[in-house]
């Protein structure tokens, strides 16, 4: 017989970090986690859109921060800690903020492949390791949610040095996990296909689009509230016996015939 609550998804109590929520999966996973319980402290170089959505997250009841965060700086990570440390140790983080660059192969630049493995790996990295740290001090365990991606085990042209700091993401993320077992500190990642935002919505609708959703078994583009039921397994109780997992949400893509 479960020993799980009658609503094992709720976070009450929780104090959970989001970064890159200025909008896309970040601005939704905060919405999401508040609707739980959470408490959460939105994170990005956007100070202002942040704090348009913490003001429509506590307008529907919930609890939420804002602080700008440099995720590519480890000042402004420290510094970013010392100013939640005002509102208690977070226990949840997903480690959302990224960037990629599209560009044929031999036309990706030093500086192109610096910004995007410095967002996307290092600065996974440095909020993961730092967010560590002070649970481990506070004694407390906690769940990491590193977002990662289906073009860390597959690959397609033009986006090289997203698709390798993506593979990096998850190798991180089980040596996160192996390390920090026995802190009770979980760490998991999520691998998001293709996911229908405003800054894509256009493209997936196009003709090439088109041809592109007919390649993914299910023949749908996931949406955002995709990727609910995956989070809320990671960030709450129900899945306190997971760390070093990889879940992707595409439709069957990653199974796709070659």
């Amino acid at each position: 017989m479960s020993n799980l609550p009658n609503d094992h998804f709720r976070l009450d109590g929780s104090l959970a970090v989001i970064t890159g929520s200025s909008s896309g999966i970040g601005s939704h996973c905060s919405s999401v986690l508040a609707s739980r319980g959470a408490h959460v402290v939105l994170a990005s170089r956007r100070i202002e859109q942040l704090q348009k959505i913490v003001t429509e997250i506590k307008q529907r009841g919930g609890k939420a921060h804002a602080f700008e965060l440099d995720v590519t700086s480890s000042d402004s990570v420290k510094s970013f800690f010392d100013a939640v440390a005002t509102i208690g140790t977070p226990n949840i983080l997903i480690n959302n903020a990224g960037v990629s660059v599209s560009k044929p192969l031999l036309e990706q630049s030093e500086a192109d492949w610096n910004h995007v493995i410095d967002t996307n790996l290092k600065g996974v990295w440095l909020v993961a390791t730092e967010a560590a740290r002070r649970m481990v001090a506070a004694k407390q365990g906690g769940s990491i949610i590193n977002i990662a991606s289906i073009l860390g085990e597959r690959q397609i042209s033009g986006v090289a040095p997203y698709a390798i700091s993506k593979a990096g993401v998850i190798q991180l993320t089980k040596t996160m996990a192996l390390e920090l077992a026995r802190y009770q500190i979980r760490v998991n990642a999520i691998l998001p296909g293709y996911v229908v935002t405003d800054l894509n919505r256009d493209f997936l609708n196009s003709e090439f689009g088109e041809k592109l959703r007919m390649r993914i078994p299910s023949r749908r583009f996931s949406e955002l509230s995709d990727l609910d039921g995956p989070i809320m397994l990671l960030a709450s109780e129900s899945g306190k016996a997971m760390s070093g997992s990889t879940i992707a949400i595409d439709g069957g893509h990653l199974v796709s015939s070659l």
